[in-house]
C-alpha cells in the first residue's frame, strides 16, 4: 500500500484515534500563528443527508400539477411561505423566509448532474468527490482544495474542519485529510492523554538505518499533524479562563443547533479554518413525509436562523458563506406510504457571504418535462462548487474539479 492509498483509507483525523508514533516529535513544529482563510472567506457547508424532497421545500405552490400528483402530502398554498409568484418555502422554514426578506438568502432551484444516480451512497460519493457519475475518485473536492492551499506550505488539516466525530469523503485529499472535530476541548485532551505524553517522554529520532515503511511513516506524520491541529484549535478557541468562547445567541437545542454554535465559535476565536462541514440525517422520507420533513426542516431553519443571528452581531455575515445541498431530490409523484421516493435534481441554498441579492437565481422546476418521473437538472452541482471555490475562496477551480464548469452569475 503506498502513502495515498493509506491516507484515503484511515481514519486517522477523527477524534477517536490516537495512537502515537515513536518519533512524534520530529512533526510537532507547525506554525500555528495567527492565520486567516487565504482569501479572507470562510465556506460552512451543511449537507441535509438522505435526499431532501426539494419540491416540498421550495414549492410550486402555483403549480396544479404539484398538487395532483401529491394528493395528500403537498403543501397548500395558504400554508406556504411565498418567495416569488411561483415558489415559497415550507411552512416550517420562517427563519429562513427571514433571511431572504434580508436579502441573504440565494436559492438555485433544479441542481443536479448528468445520467444520476439513485442510491445514497453512490449520489452522495459523486457529490462529495465532484467526479462524473461514471468515474470514481477517492478524493473529496474540499479534500482537493485543501491540498492546494498547502501545497509548498506547512500542512495544516485545521483548515478544512468537519464538525462531526468521522470524516467524509468530501475532506479527504491526495496529500492531506481535513480535521473531523466534534468537541474541540475533548479532542485536544485526548491528545494529551497519558499515553500520549509518556510517549513524547521516551520518543527518540528514527534509526535511519532501518526506516519506517513508507506507510507507516506517513501515519506517524498525518498523526503528528492531528495532534498540533488540535492543540491549535483548542488554544484558538478557548478563553483565558480555559472556556470556549461564548456566544450571546441562543441555538436551538439539538444535533445541528449545537454542532452551528461550534462553527460559529471557532469562527470568532480566530481559528484559521476556510472550510467546515455539518451534516444532518433523516431525510430519505419514504413513508408518512409530511411530520419528518416538517421536524427536520424547522430544525435546520431555526438552527440556520441562529447561526446567521450570531454572525450578524459579530459583524461576520459577509465573510461567512453557507451552502445548503442534499444528495438527491425526490420523484414528483408521491408514493403509496404517504411519502416519496429517490428521485434526481433539487435545489441549493446559498446564505450570506455577500453575495448579490439575486435571491431566486434561476427558473422553478418544469413539471412538465420530466425524465422517468424525475425532474431535470439544469444546473450541474460543480458549476456552484467552480463558483464558491474560484470567485469566493480564491482557489484554482480547474485544478481542484479537473476540468472547467461555467460559474454561475450572480449579478
Amino acid at each position: 500500500m503506498n502513502r495515498r492509498d493509506f491516507l484515503k483509507n484511515s481514519a486517522l483525523t477523527t477524534a477517536g484515534t490516537m495512537l502515537i508514533p515513536h518519533f512524534l516529535k520530529a512533526y510537532e513544529t507547525l506554525a500555528m500563528g495567527q492565520l486567516m482563510a487565504p482569501s479572507g472567506k470562510i465556506l460552512v457547508v451543511v449537507q441535509l443527508s438522505g435526499g431532501n424532497d426539494g419540491l416540498n421545500t421550495v414549492i410550486p405552490y402555483r403549480n396544479d400539477i404539484y398538487y395532483r400528483e401529491r394528493p395528500t402530502i403537498a403543501i397548500q398554498p395558504d400554508n406556504v411561505l411565498p418567495l416569488t409568484d411561483e415558489i415559497g418555502l415550507h411552512p416550517a422554514m420562517g427563519p429562513l423566509r427571514a433571511l431572504y426578506d434580508e436579502g441573504l438568502l440565494t436559492v438555485i432551484n433544479n441542481v443536479g448532474y448528468p445520467n444520476p444516480d439513485r442510491s445514497h451512497f453512490r449520489s452522495m460519493d459523486i457529490w462529495h468527490t465532484a467526479s462524473d457519475s461514471n468515474q470514481y475518485l477517492q478524493t473529496g473536492w474540499v479534500g482537493r482544495y485543501l491540498d492546494a492551499s498547502c501545497a509548498g506550505k506547512e500542512q495544516q488539516p485545521f483548515r478544512t474542519i468537519e464538525v462531526d466525530d468521522t470524516l467524509s469523503l468530501a475532506l479527504k485529499g491526495e496529500e492531506l485529510n481535513g480535521l473531523a472535530v466534534l468537541d474541540a476541548k475533548k479532542l485536544y485532551n485526548q491528545t494529551r492523554s497519558g499515553l500520549v505524553t509518556g510517549l513524547r517522554k521516551t520518543s527518540v529520532q528514527p534509526d535511519h538505518d532501518h526506516a519506517p515503511h513508507e506507510s507507516v511513516a506517513y501515519l506517524y506524520k498525518t498523526l503528528a499533524e492531528t495532534v498540533s491541529s488540535a492543540e491549535y484549535v483548542y488554544d484558538k478557541a478557548k478563553q483565558a479562563t480555559g472556556g470556549i468562547k461564548s456566544s450571546p445567541t441562543t441555538y436551538p437545542n439539538h444535533e445541528l443547533g449545537h454542532r452551528l454554535r461550534t462553527v460559529a465559535q471557532l469562527i470568532q476565536s480566530g481559528v484559521g479554518t476556510s472550510v467546515y462541514y455539518v451534516s444532518i440525517s433523516g431525510f430519505d422520507t419514504h413513508i408518512n413525509q409530511p411530520g419528518q420533513q416538517q421536524r427536520l426542516l424547522g430544525q435546520y431553519a431555526e438552527a440556520v436562523g441562529a447561526f446567521m443571528t450570531d454572525l450578524k452581531t459579530a459583524g461576520r455575515q459577509n465573510d461567512v458563506l453557507l451552502m445548503t445541498f442534499s444528495e438527491f431530490g425526490r420523484r414528483v409523484r408521491q408514493n403509496a406510504s404517504n411519502g416519496t421516493d429517490h428521485g434526481t435534481a433539487n435545489n441549493v441554498f446559498l446564505i450570506g457571504g455577500g453575495l448579490p441579492s439575486r435571491r431566486v437565481l434561476n427558473e422553478a422546476p418544469n413539471l412538465t418535462s420530466l425524465t422517468d418521473g424525475d425532474l431535470l437538472y439544469s444546473v450541474d452541482f460543480r458549476q456552484i462548487y467552480a463558483t464558491l471555490l474560484r470567485d469566493y475562496l480564491g482557489a484554482d477551480d480547474v485544478a481542484i474539479l479537473g476540468r472547467r464548469f461555467e460559474p454561475l452569475k450572480f449579478v
